[in-house]
């Protein structure tokens, strides 16, 4: 079939565009007083999670695949770009240093890495896919499409840094300027390579498929997993520095653990179905954009208005694509019936 040059790009630029926004607009981290900064994410953000899928696609791997380079996505944003994960934090809920050791924010590291790589690669791509069903193997991404995104990326990644680290730190937050020691540079850059090396190279066993939960437990499963990971993001930030750090490390692990057990086999059971993706994101993107409004407790009227706005829309669309995608498994049961 012929498409026209915008019905070829699409599911790119969907994609693209969904990437900023789960894990940066509707959840609030970039509010009204702040959308300038949303070109920016759209580049670095969603032309990375444009990027990472067309390499995993092109070679024919997997979601494991997809973890690893969202996750040097994810390192290269927290220690090279911005910075964040290695600067002392702009944000200290109780004016406490909470759960910084050598250099490192280790717990908002902890955070941030697993944050950005669901929100930003996974989740998004995983979205993405569902809009465009038949495209699902598609790369999306020509050669001269991968240069221009390429190149935006790379521009995106420049503007990211100068922003955040010489304007915002400095002339928003009035915090001295940061320079991460050369030692912390190298071995994040060995990091970032590293991941890119196992995610281009490795071939992982294909998971022990398992009984997965029923729709209606996925769904609120999806929430509390959103909601207790912006806990540790608000316990990161010092909201309660008497908790001990190990404790909020040790936590964060184990959910990590208990979901990379769980979901893979549950995902790989003949039992999974789109209807499973659909729920998981409907309520992983509930409970995130839910209990982010904590975070707009005496914001200003615009911010506040502008984030139940998006909220509302997202949530209808979403709800809008579930009722889509509940048609389109009825007309496949009835062709099925139809041809039996």
């Amino acid at each position: 079939m012929q498409r026209t040059f915008w019905g070829r790009i699409a599911p790119a630029l969907t994609l693209m565009l969904l990437a900023p926004l789960m894990a940066e607009l509707l959840p609030g981290a970039t509010r009204f007083s702040s959308i300038f900064v949303f070109p920016v994410e759209l580049v670095v953000w969603g032309g990375g999670a444009v990027m990472i899928r067309a390499l995993v696609r092109r070679r024919g791997l997997g979601w494991w695949n997809l973890v690893l380079l969202g996750l040097a996505l994810a390192l290269a944003e927290e220690c090279l770009i911005q910075q964040t994960s290695l600067a002392p934090l702009v944000i200290q809920l109780k004016h406490e240093v909470w759960a910084r050791a050598f250099g490192v924010n280790y717990v908002y590291l902890i955070w941030a890495l697993v944050y950005e790589t669901a929100w930003v690669t996974l989740l998004p791509v995983l979205l993405a896919e569902m809009l465009f069903p038949g495209r699902r193997e598609e790369v999306w991404l020509s050669r001269a499409g991968a240069i221009v995104v390429g190149l935006l990326f790379a521009l995106g990644c420049l503007l990211a840094w100068f922003s955040w680290t010489h304007i915002a730190r400095v002339q928003v937050f009035h915090l001295p300027l940061y320079t991460p020691p050369l030692p912390a540079v190298i071995v994040s850059l060995a990091g970032i390579l590293a991941l890119i090396w196992a995610g281009l190279k490795l071939h992982s066993a294909p998971p022990r498929p398992s009984t997965p939960p029923s729709l209606w437990l996925l769904c609120p499963a999806g929430a509390i997993w959103a909601i207790l990971w912006y806990g540790l993001c608000l316990l990161a930030f010092g909201i309660q520095p008497s908790v001990p750090p190990a404790a909020a490390v040790g936590g964060a692990l184990a959910l990590t653990a208990a979901i990379v057990a769980l979901l893979p086999g549950w995902a790989a059971s003949p039992r999974w179905r789109p209807a499973h993706d659909y729920a998981l994101i409907l309520g992983a993107l509930s409970g995130s954009m839910a209990v982010s409004f904590v975070g707009f407790v005496g914001a200003p009227a615009p911010d506040l208005w502008f984030k139940i706005v998006c909220d509302a829309v997202a949530l209808l669309l979403l709800l809008l694509f579930g009722r889509r995608l509940a048609g389109r498994r009825d007309g496949a049961q009835s062709g099925a019936a139809a041809a039996g």
